[in-house]
């Protein structure tokens, strides 16, 4: 796995960038794609929902509101759970990365806290995760996932409060997106940042559409990441600094 060398004036020159955001969030990105000279390929890995009982989400919430530490696991979970109460807390709030911090900030939360590496195991390593025996700790996301944070949380003696405030599913693809694919050039750059929409396109898409994709270069948001790009097919990797937009866009346009 490469991280790619940097080019000055580097732009996408007309490249094809597949975006496997969810569907309906990528338009900002495909924007910024545009901006670069690239031509954007909306392919969505997920569709994202609300939970089907709001009633107790949102009570659920306002009691994780009233913890001593409350951890967002992604800007879409700040996002819903705004939806369901106002963000009012004196709990330490924690968030994986920038991007979810920067969500926080939007909803009133003036200094949530981050971790230098953007991911759960960084997020980990805070110093503000390690003891948190006895305390209230609500990890507010979507079902699913690892699970790493969960198991740690709980670990070192947590009362945890786990709150599922959406439901992350299977987009729906039609004919279009597999026709578009089989018609995807080698040159195409994939931009990943969750494993769980990888492997909904890989059981969604036909294998030659698959296969297809499998030839593009892959930037993935993470090492691990990565590892499970490649033991699904991918051969060309590019390591970004971050799941961030504007890290995954800056290792896209150093590729080559």
């Amino acid at each position: 796995m490469q991280r790619p060398a940097p080019v000055e004036n580097a732009d996408l020159r007309g490249r094809v960038v597949v975006i496997t955001r969810p569907a309906g969030t990528a338009a900002a990105l495909a924007k910024r794609v545009r901006r670069l000279g690239g031509v954007p390929l909306l392919l969505p890995g997920l569709a994202l929902r609300g939970v089907a009982d709001e009633a107790v989400a949102r009570k659920d919430l306002q009691l994780a509101l009233q913890g001593d530490v409350l951890v967002f696991t992604s800007p879409t979970a700040v996002r819903f759970a705004a939806i369901l109460a106002p963000l009012q807390t004196t709990a330490t709030v924690l968030a994986v990365g920038q991007g979810t911090a920067r969500a926080l900030r939007r909803h009133g939360i003036r200094t949530p806290l981050t971790p230098l590496q953007q991911d759960s195991e960084g997020l980990l390593e805070h110093p503000a995760m390690h003891d948190l025996h006895g305390h209230r700790v609500g990890l507010i996301g979507a079902a699913g996932g690892r699970g790493l944070l969960r198991e740690q949380i709980a670990a070192r003696g947590a009362q945890l409060h786990e709150l599922h405030v959406y439901q992350r599913v299977a987009p729906r693809l039609d004919r279009r997106h597999v026709d578009v694919l089989l018609q995807l050039p080698s040159s195409a750059l994939l931009l990943l940042s969750s494993a769980e929409a990888m492997h909904n396109l890989h059981r969604l898409l036909p294998p030659a559409a698959w296969v297809r994709l499998c030839a593009a270069t892959v930037v993935v948001s993470s090492e691990r990441l990565g590892a499970i790009a490649r033991d699904n097919g991918f051969p060309r990797i590019v390591l970004a600094t971050s799941a961030l937009p504007a890290d995954l866009l800056d290792a896209a346009m150093r590729t080559g």
